[in-house]
């Protein structure tokens, strides 16, 4: 007998049109391009009862030089703060959010209403970070300022208080222990970072141990240890993925993950059952081709969500 996943809750899009934290414009026109690839319909073709909430509407990109090591940090803030209100409404609904972006300073805001969502729901969190970059800068460290390369030091409590406390934990502290993270493509970490990212002891399968083990065995190790009280977060930076199939991202990395590693990565998601929000990150039509790599999330999404080549029986959890 062929066993069928357990039927996905309802879903919400939030778009969060903005580029604050980027070092390039255009991940603002993000969340256009994955509606103009079809989302909404692919996602209810899995069986999902989508609604898409439209954008928020945050502060214009000043477009202004780091102020003691934080570009635009006001504006960061006040687009974080909009992000956690609308992702935490959903949670506390039931929903399924699914935040388009946007630049990845926005992962700040998601995770930080996922973190707290969990506290007061008694739920463990884990976080899947599937990034070429490890997003773990200070205003110390950082060689630009932008803040999308610091949301996981921040939701770790090291960056500045209006950010490291977003989440408003009960009993105060930050929104994550490094401990419940997987960080997974990684290729790109500054000098500083690198030290810090040991020093924290993040679990990071970067690109050599993909090559090293196979995305299977990553995504095993990634993925060990939940059970039926986990809620699991993906925060998915298109640039995960190799440039030769995507393009449109402001911070190409070459020697990213192939179309089948990254879809094993997801269907791997999907066998799991326990994703509960997600983030998809860094989508820059202006720098895509056709919307090509805007097709190739959605094609990437509906994989974590279900779509397979034949009828699977999920693996025993």
């Amino acid at each position: 007998m062929t066993i069928l996943p357990a039927p996905h809750p309802a879903a919400s899009l939030i778009g969060a049109p903005t580029d604050i934290g980027a070092g390039a414009r255009g991940a603002s026109m993000g969340p256009e391009a994955l509606r103009v690839a079809g989302l909404q319909p692919a996602l209810e073709r899995h069986g999902l009862q989508v609604v898409d909430r439209g954008n928020l509407n945050g502060p214009a990109n000043p477009w202004q030089p780091p102020v003691d090591g934080y570009r635009h940090l006001p504006e960061v803030v006040q687009w974080n703060r909009l992000v956690f209100d609308a992702v935490y409404a959903e949670l506390q609904q039931g929903r399924l959010p699914i935040l388009l972006g946007g630049d990845h300073c926005l992962g700040l805001g998601s995770i930080s209403a996922v973190a707290r969502h969990c506290a007061e729901s008694g739920k463990a969190l884990r976080v899947l970070w599937l990034d070429a970059h490890a997003d773990f800068n200070t205003s110390a460290l950082t060689p630009s300022g932008n803040v999308h390369g610091m949301p996981v030091a921040c939701l770790c409590g090291l960056g500045p208080a209006e950010l490291t406390e977003l989440a408003g934990m009960p009993g105060g502290g930050p929104a994550l222990r490094p401990q419940q993270v997987r960080q997974i493509g990684i290729r790109s970490v500054d000098a500083g970072e690198k030290r810090l990212v040991h020093e924290q002891g993040l679990e990071v399968f970067d690109m050599r141990a993909i090559d090293e083990i196979g995305m299977r065995q990553a995504m095993q190790q990634a993925l060990a240890g939940m059970d039926d009280n986990t809620h699991l977060h993906v925060s998915f930076d298109v640039d995960f993925l190799d440039p030769g199939i995507a393009p449109g991202v402001g911070t190409t990395v070459p020697g990213g993950p192939t179309y089948r590693e990254a879809q094993l990565c997801m269907e791997m998601i999907a066998d799991s059952g326990r994703l509960a929000s997600l983030d998809i990150m860094e989508l820059n039509p202006a720098l895509d081709v056709r919307n090509q790599t805007a097709e190739v999330a959605v094609d990437l999404v509906e994989s974590l969500f279900g779509k397979s080549t034949l009828m699977r029986v999920p693996p025993l959890k």
